[in-house]
């Protein structure tokens, strides 16, 4: 096999071996699909937080209680998503080995904006799939070392980038996640409320969004939580998510009984 010429392995891999790419075909979508579902994303003072819950569906069915959604794109980067789960695990990976590659041919990472903006062109290369109803849209944030600051970007199904101020959410539950952090974020978050406020939204969108998992006391399964800031993307451990969801349930519990 050749060397590849240039930064870019995408483009490498629709040089010399295209059929390894995902959802070049368009074709229709198939009963049974996997679906991922709501991501929620909040800029705090110094980064970003991104959450996203555990729930995938087919139909009206529960197909799995612990897929996980969000994930570490590289150092400073994170990215969700919500749609059809198969193809959005393919983009993820695609994409992490496009930024690892970048950086191993380049010497240096990838700005932020040109992350966003090679995520958009991979979303794009997926427009076939996606108008035959198998779409995938990510969420995209991250540490932005010029600016100093967390910045988060949403995107479309033909590739549109958008950036977003203050937060964001994608997913079937997203409305109702997205009421939740215009209640609860303010400026000046530091990291521990950030996380709070991405597991209320969370709480919220499950609360109404039949397809929107919420925290699992009996399971012991919590969302899957990234915060990233200068010191890099760190996954929040599950005993400290347990805590956190625990602390919600129980002081919502407790408004109802007053109510």
């Amino acid at each position: 096999m050749r060397t590849p010429e240039g930064p870019s392995f995408v483009d490498y891999l629709a040089r010399e071996r295209p059929d390894l790419l995902p959802a070049r075909d368009p074709a229709p979508a198939p009963e049974g699909v996997r679906h991922a579902t709501t991501i929620a994303a909040l800029a705090y003072d110094g980064g970003v937080v991104m959450a996203g819950d555990r729930r995938a569906t087919i139909g009206n069915v529960i197909a799995s209680r612990h897929m996980e959604k969000v994930f570490s794109a590289d150092r400073f980067s994170v990215v969700g998503i919500a749609g059809s789960a198969g193809i959005g695990l393919d983009l993820v990976r695609l994409f992490q080995v496009e930024l690892e590659h970048y950086e191993k041919i380049e010497g240096e990472l990838l700005s932020l904006d040109g992350k966003a903006n090679r995520l958009a062109a991979m979303i794009r290369a997926n427009l076939g799939r996606a108008m035959q109803g198998m779409s995938v849209v990510p969420l995209f944030a991250g540490f932005d070392p010029r600016q100093q600051t967390g910045r988060i970007f949403s995107f479309d199904i033909t590739g549109g980038r958008f950036e977003e101020i203050e937060h964001h959410t994608i997913g079937s539950g997203s409305v109702y996640a997205r009421g939740a952090l215009k209640k609860l974020w303010r400026p000046g978050l530091d990291p521990a409320a950030a996380v709070r406020v991405a597991m209320e939204a969370l709480y919220d969108a499950a609360d109404d969004d039949s397809a929107t998992g919420g925290p699992d006391l009996v399971r012991h399964l919590w969302p899957v939580l990234y915060r990233v800031d200068a010191d890099g993307a760190l996954r929040i451990p599950d005993a400290e998510l347990a805590v956190v969801a625990r602390d919600i349930v129980a002081e919502r519990s407790t408004e109802a009984r007053e109510a």
